[in-house]
């Protein structure tokens, strides 16, 4: 158990999660309006999520299957009788003046995720439920001096609400609990994830007692949209929390919410309890009834998820733990280096080598060019070849890099690259003796002091005979055949 150690003794801090996760969809959980982001203020608006007198919701059964399949994914039970209720409160941007959620029988009920924590153990968190619910549109206030305006696209949309146990006791848990549950979903395909955007956030629930005795006050932080706001959030509210109480006073239930600029949480409003929302059975919907050969059927289209496929690239290509999980970690990077090794003669062992090369200096060519896997302008064949280059001395690690430019550039197959750029590694032992014994004889003095005990000129010497060849020298037959002309 982790504790926080001050002056006054021991504190535990208790962590609960309520991820919002946009369900995949083209059109919204009670109405047909498009769910496409990115487009004009209320283009995506219909009479339904408008509110407008007369209208009745009509309920989307695709996101139901989508809800279904994230609850089977998530090892939770699918109820087979759920209901929707009203949860009436006032915004400016939820026109109905109440929001369709579900609150006392929720479709799915528990479940759990598997996540590491920071010092390498395992650990499950547990889930209280999954609900369906509609997401609310949104208040613009930045736009003019006197006036507030309102973008009702996202009114409407599908929501699945991941209410977690209280089972995470520091920043990083929370945060490896995110990562794991965000990649689930994505490999689900019933969540892009894309935080940025929106379709994933998180209300953060944080409380502090002392080791043995009742759960404090908790205060929730709202919606949170991204891992690292996420850290620094429950870190910032944990000292705060630390030093009211230590101070002898109360930690209040708030809603609060967290300023990016300051890295600070700061209060919106006290935090409601359930009776204040009124909740009531949803009168123009009927209870939601499944049959089981719907769920069975879903249950059918679950594919392999992180934790399966990080354990089956352990035991098919032998990587590393740490090198599985973190290919596994997003489905198409995994998609990705498992069409590189299939393109491997299965004879060649590299497949860890494959694996450096993907999540270093590919990883490194998105980051250059700020894109990702899905927008890869270097083929996984084309990976694969680079690889096998490598590991049959036709090129060094070095010059592989800048093939790797030059494939991403040109779109070229490394193969070609090498041979139209004459980047083919020497080899010939005749040819690097004869390269190094210039070397030497142009810098004899050197030579001298390397004798006399100076022993870091060997790194010199190494680096003017692999200049006089362009780079092209085995490094293993440089280091060889120089430490036995240094030796005569």
């Amino acid at each position: 158990m982790k504790y926080i150690e001050t002056s006054s003794g021991l504190w535990e801090v208790v962590i609960g999660l309520e991820v919002h996760a946009q369900i995949i969809s083209e059109s919204k959980l009670f109405s047909s309006a498009s769910t496409k982001f990115g487009v004009s203020p209320n283009e995506n608006v219909s009479f339904v999520d408008a509110a407008l007198p007369g209208v009745l919701p009509v309920i989307n059964s695709f996101c139901i299957d989508q809800a279904i399949k994230t609850g089977l994914g998530l090892n939770g039970s699918v109820n087979l009788k759920s209901y929707f209720d009203r949860k009436n409160y006032f915004y400016a941007d939820l026109p109905q003046g109440y929001q369709i959620t579900q609150f006392h029988h929720p479709i799915i009920s528990g479940g759990h995720v598997e996540i590491e924590t920071e010092d390498g153990e395992e650990k499950k968190v547990c889930l209280d439920h999954i609900h369906i619910e509609q997401d609310a549109g949104k208040s613009i206030h930045d736009q003019g001096p006197t006036k507030s305006f309102i973008d009702l696209n996202r009114a409407g949309i599908a929501l699945m609400e991941i209410v977690t146990k209280p089972d995470m006791r520091t920043a990083e848990e929370a945060a490896s609990f995110l990562r794991k549950l965000r990649s689930i979903l994505r490999y689900l395909k019933t969540c892009d994830g894309n935080m940025d955007e929106g379709s994933m956030r998180a209300d953060v629930n944080v409380s502090l007692h002392r080791p043995g005795t009742e759960y404090g006050t908790r205060a929730e932080i709202k919606n949170v949209n991204s891992i690292k706001f996420l850290i620094t959030a429950v870190n910032y509210e944990t000292e705060r929390q630390i030093a009211l109480l230590e101070a002898g006073k109360e930690v209040e239930q708030e809603t609060r919410l967290f300023d990016s600029s300051t890295g600070k949480t700061v209060g919106m409003r006290s935090k409601e309890d359930a009776n204040d929302y009124r909740y009531f059975p949803e009168p123009d919907l009927p209870p939601l009834i499944l049959e089981q050969s719907r769920i069975d059927a879903i249950r059918e289209t679950i594919p392999e998820l992180p934790d399966a496929k990080a354990a089956r690239l352990q035991r098919d290509y032998s990587l590393s733990h740490y090198d599985a999980c973190l290919i596994s970690s997003e489905k198409e990077v995994a998609d990705f280096y498992e069409r590189a090794v299939v393109s491997i003669d299965s004879n060649e062992n590299i497949a860890k080598i494959l694996s450096n090369w993907i999540t270093g200096e590919l990883f490194a060519l998105f980051n250059k060019y700020s894109t990702d896997i899905n927008n890869s302008r270097i083929s996984p064949e084309h990976m694969g070849e680079l690889v096998i280059l490598i590991k049959t001395d036709i090129i060094s690690g070095k010059i592989a890099k800048d093939v790797l430019e030059l494939m991403w550039e040109t779109g070229e197959s490394p193969s070609n690259i090498v041979e139209e750029k004459g980047l083919r590694q020497i080899v010939c032992s005749d040819t690097i003796t004869e390269s190094l014994r210039e070397v030497l004889a142009q810098h004899a003095d050197k030579v001298e002091e390397y004798k006399n005990g100076k022993d870091k000129l060997f790194t010199f010497f190494i680096g003017q005979a692999m200049k006089k060849t362009q780079g092209k020298a085995n490094p293993q037959m440089l280091n060889e055949i120089l430490k036995k002309l240094l030796s005569e």
